[in-house]
């Protein structure tokens, strides 16, 4: 089993990427809009195929990012029958099961935040995914969206909390830095839900929260009751068309040797090695422009910003902080060579100057 925790930094949301790598079968729960090209590339990186995006619910403060991810990778969208979303492939209900490869996630229905809020299980029950049912010492709002307070207390006490004691908790958002929990912490430690605090005790103070309206609330409530589908289903597309990029999980772009190789003269290639690795027995490439790393900053008015720039080093590394580096300084059309010169001399494209 394979676990990977995101985290949109705008909206506090944790997306969640889970696989079976033997199979290169996976699914994503709670992606944002704004991160599926992130979470495009690191599918790629890894070599997974996306079965499913799942939802824990329609959220009121970011839009999901499903129906792109349905558009570029064929995934299928499933969240709850009950949510009164249009748009989804699969709607779920309490006791399905999801399969991914030999792992499967069972569906359990956590209503009170939402009508529709689901956790999923893991198969051993060793992980559960709450949503904003539970959170790591908190609970999500319970008014708006039909939700309920007495539900979640419910929801919480025979779904969540009927999970082994030592089964890890993985919510929806957290604001403070805290990224996981346990069943037995939250049961002993939870403000709202831990100890002896009855139902009473719980509608109680949920209903004195005295929260603010969402922000985002009367935009995302109606992109997530479409699934995230735009209104013209139109797709914003600001991939550079200069070359054939991908985009890397780390967020910048890299192009392959094979296209530089069949395009000479449409960049400028950066070499930023050291000048006796640039004059050493691995070579450059013909017309490569050898500034050094360390003196990037201060020598960037040596290069045009008008035409495309390839960065390259010894093996991608310190050429992809020269994209850093370059971005910054105002340049536009900027890429790595994937996999630096060691790739280059490997796949037997011509080199100057070194060994032969």
């Amino acid at each position: 089993m394979f676990l990977r925790q995101l985290f949109d930094l705008q909206t506090g949301t944790y997306t969640y990427l889970l696989a079976d790598k033997d199979a290169g079968e996976a699914v994503l729960i709670d992606p944002v809009y704004e991160q599926a090209r992130r979470d495009v590339a690191l599918l790629n990186e890894l070599g997974l195929k996306l079965l499913y995006t799942l939802e824990t619910h329609v959220h009121a403060d970011h839009i999901t990012g499903a129906w792109l991810l349905h558009k570029s990778t064929g995934s299928k969208i499933a969240l709850s029958g009950d949510s009164g979303a249009q748009g989804m492939h699969r709607p779920l209900a309490h006791g399905d099961k999801i399969e991914f490869g030999k792992r499967f996630l069972t569906v359990r229905a956590t209503p009170g935040h939402t009508k529709g809020c689901l956790t999923f299980v893991l198969d051993n029950e060793e992980m559960a995914f709450t949503g904003d049912c539970l959170l790591i010492r908190g609970c999500g709002r319970t008014d708006f969206q039909g939700g309920d307070a007495a539900e979640m207390y419910q929801s919480i006490q025979t779904q969540i909390f009927t999970l082994p004691e030592n089964c890890l908790l993985y919510p929806g958002h957290d604001y403070k830095g805290l990224t996981t929990t346990c069943v037995a912490e939250e049961k002993a430690f939870n403000p709202r839900l831990g100890g002896q605090l009855s139902e009473e005790d719980f509608v109680g103070f949920m209903s004195n929260l005295g929260l603010d309206h969402p922000k985002k609330i009367d935009i995302a409530v109606p992109g997530n009751l479409k699934c995230g589908r735009p209104d013209d289903d139109s797709i914003s597309d600001d991939q550079p068309d200069w070359a054939e990029l991908t985009l890397t999980f780390a967020g910048f772009w890299e192009v392959q040797p094979h296209w530089l190789a069949e395009h000479p003269g449409v960049a400028q290639v950066l070499d930023v090695r050291e000048a006796d690795e640039f004059n050493g027995p691995m070579g450059r490439i013909a017309h490569a422009i050898p500034i050094p790393l360390g003196e990037l900053e201060k020598r960037v008015d040596e290069l045009d910003k008008e035409r495309p720039i390839i960065a390259t080093c010894r093996a991608g590394g310190r050429s992809a902080q020269a994209t850093v580096i370059l971005r910054k300084a105002g340049f536009n059309d900027i890429a790595n060579l994937a996999g630096g010169m060691l790739r280059w001399r490997d796949q037997q494209y011509p080199v100057e100057g070194g060994d032969s």
